[in-house]
């Protein structure tokens, strides 16, 4: 059911109202003859006078299947028109507004729906949902009824039998309006992290890597739960190079996405997911908070492997970013679309011809042997650049449970990194991707924390500045009084912002002084976390609610406290006030830590599986070392960068100077006195050790002074 392309081009002559967003999702449906409306007071106003039922389609501007339903059906006039007559049609940028696809994406689990997107749903005037789906063809097929056919029926629904519609109605909003009740009686610590984490560690897959089965998601909060368990149990200097299966697993899963097609092997850079199990076929999507999270991942894993691999995949990454993804004011984009030219994946797939000619013939065959180029291809004809077959081969040199990382050939690595750039200089002259280049808070506040933490950890001072230098534009950019607000593209800030904003970029403040000592960005931290208590903490919870009390009137308040792609806020805010009650002095903030995991926590042991960001925050709240140093500048340089080789996912870092930063009761205060220059102190629970002179010695000091499991 194609448009003709007369037809197309009489319609792209018109604009909708989505014409005047800023949104680059809301703007590639500007032309459709479809009479959008953006979410708003207008659009529920002109339901409410019409007495049309709402048609509200929430995607994003990456998203393959949103694509294919425009072209199918919102660029069909036949359909359009129908549409047109019977709803008030919404159109709305999931990224943009995370708070309104979060309730309806909500309605629509509760139909039993396992939901995705493009989400379509069907609301009352009054915004309230009845009944929805993802993606409709726009024929009958497969069992599926055809797009028109639903537009009909419900419709028909709402005009003939509105006491169906009314049940639906109240069935969903009672579902959306009930708040998680506590089970009082769980607690949570140490040994449940380790059931959990037993558990998560039995749904591996111990070929492949990831959680079995297909399509496999990089999952990095439930990696990063794995890691800190394998921390937990690697404690002593004499057992840091044992088999530790925790840690083996998380390295399985990080090679076999680094040689994945999941990767991008020529431009850096993770996809979204894999639609088979072995990480071969992605979806070709790049999200800016994927990439964030697995680049955290990375520098944790070469630190501890010193694996090449590792730290390749995470320098190629931040290429990419700077590359592809960089702002002209210095932030970060969104995300690439999947598509180009209407296909999905096209610029990223390969033939032989075209390796050849790229590289060369006495080049090609080797390039195309290890990068998996064959004629045949191995996606629809094509070929997605791949080092799978090399980890296979390895795999079966193994013996039982042995997940030793395959080692890398300098010299070959070397040839193919000359060949790759011949390819991806190719490759640049093919049609691109759409980027959605708005600037999102959380996620930038994401991507800013992973930049400043790995690159303290792999001692790259470039990527910190580049973390401070999106951290600067966030802050000149999108703060109002204080407050955050969500996205900002071409001039316009969308305020205010949400408690996602507030907790991601409170993380990357705190990210930022861990590794540069700078106070201004501590400040900047401090405030947003006023502005998060003021505007959207839940006292029945003790956590926050995603929207605050002064955003426009919503059909409810979103709660939720599990993680979706990114880590739920509740998780982050968790982090958050455990690292400020060390790095200002203040004890509040550790109490308002315990209040939150009080509240959550209970509600979490209900699925303790979606709740792995706040699992990791206990994790970090039992058992961080707290890493005083204190001295002056340059001589306190080499204990601050002993200290910033430690994981961050168990060390706070505070460089106290002279010590007036120390609260008046810090235990170290009184030992800091006798230090005549540069020393550090590590405490735990209250009790800190011996002035520790040099690196050497402070690396020991936290191989073997951290808690036992």
């Amino acid at each position: 059911m194609d448009t003709p392309a007369s037809d197309r081009t009489a319609h792209e002559a018109r604009e909708n109202r989505l014409a005047h967003e800023t949104s680059p999702y809301l703007l590639q449906h500007r032309h459709n003859p479809v009479d959008w409306w953006p979410w708003g007071s207008e659009a529920l106003s002109e339901a409410k006078r019409t007495g049309k039922p709402i048609l509200l389609s929430v995607g994003y501007a990456a998203c393959h299947w949103c694509h294919v339903m425009a072209h199918e059906s919102f660029e069909n006039p036949a359909i359009a028109a129908l549409m047109n007559d019977l709803f008030v049609n919404i159109k709305v940028d999931r990224e943009e507004r995370p708070d309104i696809d979060q309730i309806y994406m909500g309605a629509l689990h509760h139909l039993g729906e396992q939901g995705g997107w493009p989400l379509t749903m069907f609301l009352t005037p009054d915004g309230e949902p009845v009944w929805g789906g993802t993606y409709f063809p726009p024929a009958s097929r497969y069992g599926r009824p055809g797009f028109p056919e639903v537009l009909q029926e419900v419709a028909r629904l709402f005009r003939e039998e509105p006491e169906r519609i009314d049940h639906n109605r109240k069935a969903l909003m009672g579902r959306l309006a009930a708040r998680a009740r506590a089970d009082a009686a769980v607690t949570l610590g140490v040994a449940e992290l380790d059931q959990v984490a037993r558990q998560v560690a039995g749904l591996i897959d111990i070929g492949n890597g990831g959680l079995r089965g297909a399509p496999k998601f990089p999952q990095p909060a439930l990696l990063e739960l794995l890691w800190r368990a394998g921390q937990r149990v690697d404690t002593g200097a004499d057992l840091l190079h044992r088999t530790n299966v925790y840690f083996d697993l998380v390295n399985l899963s990080l090679e076999r996405m680094c040689e994945g097609g999941i990767y991008d092997h020529l431009g850096g850079g993770f996809s979204r997911y894999s639609v088979d199990d072995r990480w071969l076929v992605p979806h070709f999507e790049k999200m800016l908070y994927d990439n964030a999270q697995l680049l955290e991942l990375l520098a944790l894993a070469h630190a501890r492997t010193g694996h090449p691999l590792f730290r390749q995949r995470a320098a190629e990454t931040v290429g990419w970013l700077v590359r592809e993804m960089a702002t002209p004011e210095g932030a970060f984009a969104a995300s690439l679309d999947a598509d180009s030219e209407g296909e999905e994946g096209k610029f990223y797939v390969w033939r032989p011809d075209e390796i050849a000619a790229a590289v060369g013939r006495d080049d090609a065959e080797l390039f195309a042997r290890i990068y998996d180029v064959t004629p045949a291809g191995n996606f629809e004809g094509h070929s997605i650049l791949n080092r799978l077959a090399l980890l296979d081969e390895h795999a079966r040199t193994r013996t039982g449970r042995d997940f030793a990382l395959r080692p890398l050939d300098g010299d070959l690595e070397r040839r193919l990194f000359a060949m790759r750039q011949r390819v991806l200089k190719a490759r640049e002259r093919r049609v691109r991707p759409g980027l959605d280049d708005k600037i999102l808070a959380d996620w930038n506040g994401l991507i800013i924390a992973a930049l400043a933490n790995a690159g303290a950890l792999l001692d790259e001072p470039g990527w910190i500045a580049l973390a401070r230098r999106a951290f600067d534009v966030i802050a000149a950019t999108m703060t109002r009084d204080g407050r955050l607000g969500h996205s900002w593209r071409d001039g316009r800030l969308l305020f205010p912002g949400l408690a996602s904003d507030h907790a991601a970029m409170i993380r990357a403040a705190l990210a930022l002084h861990e590794a540069t000592g700078e106070p201004d960005v501590l400040d900047k931290g401090v405030t947003w976390q006023s502005a998060l208590e003021k505007h959207h903490a839940d006292p029945d919870t003790g956590g926050y609610f995603l929207t605050a009390d002064d955003a426009e009137g919503l059909i409810v308040r979103p709660t939720s406290t599990q993680d979706d792609a990114i880590p739920n806020h509740t998780g982050l805010a968790a982090q958050n006030l455990v690292r400020l009650a060390v790095l200002t002095g203040d004890d509040s903030f550790r109490e308002r830590a315990d209040r939150l995991f009080a509240g959550l926590l209970p509600i979490a042991a209900a699925n303790l599986f979606g709740h792995m960001g706040l699992l990791n925050a206990l994790d970090l709240r039992l058992r961080a070392a707290e890493i005083v140093v204190v001295g002056q500048a340059p001589h306190n340089a080499a204990l601050i960068g002993a200290a910033q080789r430690f994981p961050f996912t168990e060390r706070i870092l505070l460089q106290a100077g002279d010590g007036s930063r120390l609260r008046t009761n810090h235990p170290a205060r009184e030992k800091f006195a006798t230090v005549a220059g540069a020393a550090a102190f590590v405490c735990f629970a209250g009790r800190c050790s011996r002035p520790v002179l040099t690196p050497e010695a402070l690396q020991g000091v936290l191989a073997t002074a951290r808690p036992r499991t």
